[in-house]
């Protein structure tokens, strides 16, 4: 049976040799494989302009294409985020071979923010289990970890087509831990992570303070080091600045080598435009690529989602690509930091997502002390992140103007008290929120 992404790089390469092959690269730069079978091949895309886009002008050709090569009669999904998250809920997850093709260390712009982490990447890449057992990668959202994590596992896959590759979130290994435990399914699950060559986790820090994943994670570490297996892992901190999370755990990260990935400086984001905007085919005078530079200066996938948005305007309206034009365009896209507020929805899925329960507990009636923690922290979290009103967040979550203040002093009591736990807390579901953004 073909791995996905061989799969998915014959059908984008078929679509490339029938269509305009920057048309292609700009529709599904940031698509990602999230299943193929006999019956669907799912894919994600983040845009809702892409998503409707790829449906309208491509499903045909993809599926033709799956017909014409592999003799498959699957059906192309475009999940977009919401879905995603449905699918990974239900204990899904990407496999060995799901990653983009188009992420690789070619296409990482290098300077002096990341230069370390990117060679460190490449030594894992060329002698896996050998050096830099394990990498442990750290920086803000949207720097480019994940790319990195993405082009080891191509870069690996294509020198040793045979190894298994793992790849999973932190917050979602928890969940497939109690889903294994609840089905008794606990062999499985460690088999899955215990046997990998490769094993990669994204966002580690969501482990942190979790007892039983803690446990289990070290024992699937432990295997892989002693086996000399490659473990790459992601965090938006270093392991010394994770106060909740196990020391065993804690050394066992710094074992091989920490490397920090920083926001680029003037002249990697002047890089990073003019890289995006060869790759889509436009022309960006020194100006605006100067313009662009100067209001966008944290986030990697911001500075790639502007230049996008340019050829979006282009292909849409015709725009000239002028200084004013362009000002107009994207005005939107320089909001400073914080500024974009997040919806009552987002909060209560990423705050399910770290207390791994279901949205529809959380706008129930259940006590416990987990979820009554997650509730309120819930309305803390959208009372201080959004503009609505406690009447508002009480509807949100099924509960009166009464409650809801009530929630939002405990939480606001608890972190005047200093209590660490409760404040790392909040700060890890607001990066994940703001990374979502």
């Amino acid at each position: 049976m073909y791995s996905s992404a061989y799969v998915w790089a014959k059908i984008l390469n078929y679509l490339e040799e029938r269509l305009d092959p920057i048309t292609i690269s700009a529709s599904f730069d940031d698509a990602e494989v999230v299943e193929l079978n006999e019956e669907a091949l799912i894919i994600y895309s983040p845009s809702d302009f892409r998503r409707e886009n790829i449906i309208k002008r491509y499903k045909d050709p993809i599926e033709d294409a799956l017909k014409e090569i592999f003799d498959s009669e699957a059906k192309l999904t475009v999940y977009s985020q919401q879905e995603l998250d449905t699918y990974r809920s239900r204990g899904k997850n990407l496999t060995s071979m799901d990653f983009n093709p188009q992420f690789s260390f070619d296409s990482f712009v290098v300077g002096p923010s990341n230069r370390f982490a990117h060679g460190a990447a490449i030594g894992v890449t060329n002698n896996p289990g050998q050096v830099y057992n394990p990498l442990f990668i750290y920086g803000p959202p949207g720097v480019g970890k994940t790319h990195l994590l993405y082009a080891i596992a191509n870069g690996i896959r294509k020198k040793n087509p045979e190894a298994k590759v793992v790849y999973i979130k932190g917050d979602e290994f928890t969940n497939e831990l109690i889903d294994a435990i609840k089905s008794g399914k606990n062999i499985e699950f460690r088999n899955k992570y215990r046997e990998a060559d490769l094993f990669l986790i994204d966002d580690i820090q969501f482990i942190a303070g979790k007892d039983s994943t803690q446990e289990e994670f070290f024992h699937t570490f432990n295997k892989l080091y002693e086996e000399h297996k490659q473990i790459v892992m992601t965090s938006d901190r270093k392991p010394s600045d994770m106060p909740t999370l196990e020391d065993r755990l804690r050394t066992r990260f710094e074992w091989g080598l920490v490397a920090d990935i920083q926001p680029p400086d003037y002249e990697t984001r002047m890089a990073i435009i003019k890289n995006k905007a060869t790759s889509l085919a436009l022309e960006l005078g020194d100006e605006v690529c100067n313009y662009i530079a100067n209001n966008v200066t944290n986030n990697v996938r911001q500075i790639e989602g502007t230049v996008k948005k340019l050829r979006a305007y282009v292909d849409l309206n015709g725009m000239e690509l002028t200084l004013e034009n362009v000002t107009r365009a994207i005005a939107d896209m320089f909001k400073s930091e914080g500024s974009a507020l997040p919806t009552p929805a987002l909060i209560i899925s990423q705050v399910c997502k770290y207390y791994s329960i279901d949205e529809t507990i959380l706008r129930g009636t259940l006590k416990n002390k987990g979820t009554a923690e997650a509730r309120q922290v819930a309305m803390y979290l959208i009372r201080t992140m959004t503009n609505l009103s406690l009447p508002d967040i009480g509807k949100e979550l099924n509960k009166d103007h009464s409650t809801v203040l009530y929630s939002i002093n405990k939480v606001e009591s608890t972190l005047k008290a200093g209590n660490e736990e409760m404040k790392n807390l909040i700060r890890d579901i607001k990066a994940n929120i703001n990374s979502s953004l």
